[in-house]
Formats: C-alpha cells, sequence, structure tokens
C-alpha cells in the first residue's frame, strides 16, 4: 500500500475519532442539561415522576444531575435560594435568630420545657423523653480543635432524662441534636461536654445520623461559615408514629429536620431540610429541602416568629432549589465530604 494510500486512511480515521467524540460530547452536554433541569424540580415533583416514568429515564438523570448538581449549586451556577431583605441587624452573640419556635398545634407535644445549655437551648419534652428542637448559632471563625470525644450522660436537669445505657444494642444510634464538632470548635471543651448530655439526644438510625445528618451538620460548620458568616440553625423532630426504642418508653421519631439563617447586610438567607428516618445512605441533602411554611404545617411550629411579618411570610413561603453556595477554594471539601466512608 503506497503511502500516500496510508495517510488518506490515517485522515479518515482522525475525522471520524473526531465527530465521534463531538457526537459523544453532544450526547454528554444533553445528558447533564436535562439531569440537572431534573434534579432542580421539588421533591414532590420528583418523587412522581420518579415512580410514574421509567427507570431506565429517571435513574440516568439521577445519576448525573445529583453530583454534578451539588457542584454547580456549590458554585452559583445553578438553583436559587430563598431570600428576603429587612432593616433589620443580625443578632449579635445571640443563639436564637429570631426567637424560639412556638407550638401552635399538634403534633408538637404540650410539655416542652425549654433548657438553657448556653451555646445552644433545649426544647425537652419529659413524655416523649428527647428534645423536640434544639437551637444553636455557629460563629464564622473556630477557635478550638475537638478534643477527645466525653461519654454521654444523664441530664439532671432534664426531668425523666434518659440515661446513655437506654440506646445500647436498640439499633439506633445517639443522634446529637446539637452537633459535637460546630460547638466545640466554636465554644471550647466545655461547651462540647454539654453536648453529650442526653438531652441533647434522640434516637437516630445510623444511615440518618451518619449520612446525610453529617453532610448537613458539616456544610454548616465547615462550608456555608466560610461564606456567609454567622449561622442560626433549629433542629428538631416530628413524632408521628406510636413507636418506642426497645425495653424502653423512649420515643422513637420519625422525621428530622432543620431550619438554616444567615445574614449578609440587610439580606436574610434561610432554607429548612426534612429527613426520614430510613433515608438511604449517602442521600443528596438538596432531595430534602421543604419550604419553612411546608415546615411549620408538619410540625406544629412557627419558626422565625419575632421577623417582621412581611419578612417572614415572604422569606417562609420561597422553596429553594439548591443548597447554599460554598467558597470556590472549598470545593475540594465538598467533594471529600461526599466520598468519604461514613
Amino acid at each position: 500500500m503506497s503511502g500516500s494510500r496510508k495517510k488518506g486512511k490515517r485522515l479518515i480515521s482522525r475525522s471520524l475519532a473526531l465527530k465521534g467524540g463531538a457526537v459523544f460530547l453532544f450526547i454528554l452536554l444533553i445528558w447533564a442539561w436535562a439531569a440537572l433541569w431534573f434534579v432542580h424540580h421539588p421533591r414532590a415533583w420528583l418523587e412522581a415522576h420518579c415512580a410514574s416514568w421509567p427507570r431506565l429515564v429517571t435513574a440516568p438523570l439521577l445519576w448525573m444531575g445529583e453530583p454534578l448538581g451539588d457542584v454547580t449549586d456549590a458554585v452559583g451556577l445553578t438553583g436559587e435560594d430563598a431570600v428576603q431583605t429587612t432593616d433589620r441587624p443580625a443578632p449579635s452573640d445571640s443563639v436564637l435568630f429570631a426567637g424560639l419556635p412556638v407550638r401552635r398545634s399538634s403534633p408538637a407535644p404540650k410539655d416542652i420545657v425549654v433548657l438553657d445549655k448556653g451555646e445552644f437551648k433545649v426544647g425537652w419534652s419529659p413524655s416523649l423523653r428527647h428534645p423536640v428542637w434544639v437551637a444553636y448559632h455557629v460563629p464564622a471563625a473556630a477557635i478550638s480543635e475537638v478534643g477527645k470525644r466525653p461519654g454521654f450522660k444523664q441530664d439532671k436537669d432534664a426531668a425523666n432524662s434518659p440515661t446513655a445505657a437506654h440506646y445500647a444494642k436498640t439499633g439506633y444510634d445517639r443522634g446529637h441534636m446539637a452537633p459535637n464538632y460546630a460547638i466545640a470548635t466554636r465554644f471550647g471543651r466545655e461547651a462540647q461536654n454539654r453536648t453529650f448530655l442526653m438531652s441533647n439526644v434522640t434516637p437516630q438510625t445510623p444511615r440518618l445520623n451518619r449520612g446525610v445528618w453529617r453532610d448537613i451538620e458539616h456544610r454548616i460548620a465547615e462550608l456555608w461559615t466560610h461564606r456567609w458568616g454567622e449561622i442560626w440553625v433549629i433542629v428538631g423532630c416530628i413524632s408521628n408514629e406510636p413507636r418506642k426504642l426497645a425495653d424502653t418508653d423512649i420515643d422513637i421519631p420519625t422525621r428530622f429536620y432543620q431550619v438554616v439563617v444567615a445574614q449578609n447586610g440587610n439580606e436574610i438567607r434561610a432554607m429548612a431540610m426534612l429527613v426520614e428516618q430510613n433515608v438511604p445512605w449517602k442521600a443528596w441533602p438538596t432531595r430534602y429541602l421543604v419550604s419553612i411554611d411546608e415546615l411549620e404545617e408538619l410540625t406544629g411550629f412557627d419558626f422565625l416568629a419575632d421577623l417582621e411579618d412581611g419578612t417572614e411570610d415572604a422569606l417562609e413561603a420561597q422553596l429553594p432549589s439548591r443548597l447554599w453556595p460554598i467558597c470556590f477554594g472549598d470545593l475540594l471539601d465538598l467533594v471529600r465530604l461526599r466520598t468519604s466512608a461514613h
């Protein structure tokens, strides 16, 4: 075969490879666009379409859309936040952003006792024998290292507080409400010890406690504080079913939630997440975004009750379509968070 013919064949092969690569890239871009469009719909829409559309369609969209969307949301390319303006300055050195949760109706229990733990406040239920909500805040700068993990202790100030032994061999974790890491790094050892009181503990499945709950806590303490500064959080649980921890009368909640708030200048940014006990391992937190209005209907609490009415109403009606963006330099930390073993 002559050299010219060989050269011609190589050129044809190269041309076909380039065209094939271009077609593949075009298909990949269309897939990525469709996947991002799909995962940025509200949870109810996603669940309905995942149930009605063939899995052959929805599975690839979720497989591509959830990790890709986490990154594009993190750098602010996709999604929207719930944001409203206010004339009021942000609270200074306050555990609470806009007041305690106010009980309006069931399923919020009627026997809530507020326990002041300094760096966080606990809405304790003696009948359920666990906190119904906990409010805490996370200053932007960490001032302390996390020391040796303390042991859990009964809280003598919480009526009907269980002991750590009540949770042994039950299949449930002793789930922190005010998180160990965030409190320890911002307020030191004594404050960390208080997070290990049983008044700050609820029964959580390992897949929740070590999965999406850990994910959200890390973003609050390490990622969102870098971008947005001080953050205020209300975490809580909903008990809709009469389930008890094995051989105890400790209630097992059915779902858990977090309300996360930050203020920069005159802009208030807020979001809420609602997660079931049986959430899948490695679940993506964005899937569990709800409006604060919806959360109030489900919990029986009024959150952010001290905000001016117009701001509160507008902020709580918004449903964000993403988790908050982070600093570009923290992207590697986000990737490590999602790929680390739980």
